[in-house]
């Protein structure tokens, strides 16, 4: 944008609060650190109120004190025995219905229109996430998988769906 008269351009001055608008920080609390490490490709985290709400491959998972697991796949995954995987619940209706997991077959051709149709499923039963979001108050949630892509899977999908449900219940 210019000035009609000189052609020169027109700087906008940022807006500056009153000092005493700005909050003092409390005697104990600290500013939050930079992150000096890049995220693991397998866990993808998405900050929810006081938790965090993480997909994580089985196979690949080691558990923590601090969270609670949960499998959110219809079908037990391969070569894995109940008693050795410390779960918090398996939570078979949160996952994609037989019908739609068939059809996707992991074809990462088919991921948008998966995705679409997933999410359809997930706004049509409530109930089957709602406990995943209830856990996150109070604790990290780590949502189990098995599937071998990273990025086209059904725990990805709730993952960001579960995310959109906490900023629109944070607004």
């Amino acid at each position: 944008m210019t000035r009609p008269a000189t052609g020169a351009p027109i700087h906008h001055a940022p807006k500056v609060l009153p000092a005493a608008a700005v909050p003092p920080l409390a005697a104990n609390s600290t500013l939050p650190e930079a992150r000096t490490t890049r995220p693991s490709t397998t866990a993808r985290t998405i900050a929810v109120a006081m938790g965090t709400i993480t997909a994580r491959r089985i196979y690949d998972d080691a558990p923590h004190a601090h969270e609670k697991r949960y499998l959110v796949e219809r079908l037990w995954p391969r070569g894995v025995r109940k008693e050795d995987l410390a779960l918090d619940g398996w939570l078979k209706d949160v996952a994609p219905s037989p019908e739609l997991r068939q059809w996707f077959g992991h074809d990462p051709a088919k991921w948008e229109e998966f995705r679409r149709r997933y999410i359809a499923e997930l706004d049509a039963h409530p109930e089957s996430w709602r406990p995943l979001l209830e856990a996150a108050r109070t604790n990290d949630v780590v949502l189990l998988y098995s599937a071998r892509d990273e990025t086209h899977n059904n725990a990805v999908v709730l993952r960001d769906y579960l995310r959109k449900k906490t900023q629109r219940a944070g607004r």
